[in-house]
């Protein structure tokens, strides 16, 4: 057991290094300005890959990278599919914010290669659409003329490839990546086509014990941005704002290491603890443990259950620094509740992210759906 922990920190080590090392260099090398052609690193890039897939594991505030154990694990770490027991596993999700307005959905399908490897794919998608485009208005004489409103979308497209395998000389530690693809759309303006990759490890013991590490955008995950600037350049003239150039924004890596504990509590009830760390290297962020390279922002879940069929989940996360308008700082934390139910081959579950508005993020009522199929 020994040797399998320290292998697993052997890895954990090296992915953050490979994550900080890149996150240096690559900070070193941008400025928040762009030329054309040119890079930022943005702190905020591609932070729809960052909101979580499955009612189970927002419902636990997205404490997942040690106990994934479904098809999910193509989000939150690849090395989970290998816990998968049947043939097929499918997932769906649907999500809204701002009275539906914006709609986030999530599609999962994963299967087993051979006895040692697991291949899954997912799609994630963020969109607003039947937005108003008011540039036509104005008849050419001057008049309102409704009829002459034109509407567009907005959405942000992630798709994973994701691979995992056994480490058959290492029992309970397994491996995994994805190779990401992100798709990004502002109607006929503007659109963006990034590729990047991920890498995690997991390691179970036979005492309760789980331990995960995720390196997501370990590469850098690079957006190619290019923009329709004879739709926007007269707006752009009268408003007297810069227009957009080409460029390519780089997502700068993070590293997530969890750990997790199951427990016995009678015959029939169980209960799971799980405990995140959420590692950035792009400077200060407003979370418990900043610094100037790193900040480090901690999350916890919790699920009771009932014979492994029914469940009850909790967590807190997303704790931030606020400055309120007299100048202080207070804090600011995201608690978020779950409940779900296992039928034969399927489990329902539900998810609120933030209870009694907590947090300043924005919440949302969760379901979502997932098949094991045998067959």
């Amino acid at each position: 057991m020994l040797k399998n922990i320290s292998l697993f920190l052997t890895i954990t080590i090296v992915l953050i290094i490979s994550a900080k090392t890149y996150s240096q260099t690559s900070s070193s090398n941008n400025t928040s300005s762009t030329s054309a052609g040119g890079f930022t690193a943005p702190k905020f890039s591609n932070e729809f890959m960052n909101i979580g897939v499955g009612a189970r594991a927002l419902g636990m505030a997205n404490t997942q990278v040690s106990i994934v154990q479904d098809v999910t694990a193509g989000y939150w770490n690849p090395a989970g599919l290998l816990d998968i027991k049947t043939k097929y596993d499918v997932a769906l999700m649907h999500s809204e914010y701002f009275g539906g307005i914006i709609q986030y959905d999530y599609v999962g399908f994963a299967t087993p290669i051979d006895s040692l490897s697991h291949l899954a794919i997912s799609a994630i998608r963020l969109g607003a659409d039947d937005i108003p485009d008011t540039r036509f208005l104005y008849d050419a004489d001057g008049q309102l003329n409704y009829d002459n409103i034109r509407f567009f979308g907005v959405a942000d497209y992630g798709f994973l490839i994701s691979y995992a395998r056994h480490l058959p000389l290492i029992p309970g530690l397994k491996w995994g990546a994805n190779f990401k693809i992100i798709h990004r759309s502002v109607g006929n303006f503007a659109n963006a086509w990034g590729f990047g990759l991920d890498a995690g490890a997991k390691l179970d013991l036979k005492s309760g014990w789980h331990f995960g590490v995720m390196a997501r955008d370990i590469t850098g995950t690079f957006n190619a941005w290019s923009h329709n600037t004879a739709l926007v350049a007269e707006v752009f003239a009268q408003t007297g704002n810069d227009i957009p150039r080409n460029s390519i924004e780089v997502t700068i890596p993070r590293l997530i290491v969890s750990a997790a504990k199951e427990f016995t509590i009678r015959k029939k009830f169980g209960a799971l603890v799980s405990f995140d760390l959420n590692t950035t290297f792009d400077g200060r962020r407003n979370v418990p443990i900043n610094g100037e390279r790193v900040s480090i922002d901690p999350s916890m879940g919790l699920e009771l259950n009932y014979v492994k069929k029914i469940f009850l989940r909790g967590g807190v996360h997303n704790i931030q620094q606020i400055k309120n308008a007299k100048g202080g700082t207070f804090t600011s934390f995201q608690p978020t509740f779950g409940v779900g139910i296992r039928v034969s081959r399927f489990n329902i579950d539900y998810a609120f992210t933030d209870v009694a508005n907590q947090s300043e993020a924005l919440s949302s009522h969760v379901f979502s759906l997932k098949i094991a199929i045998n067959k």
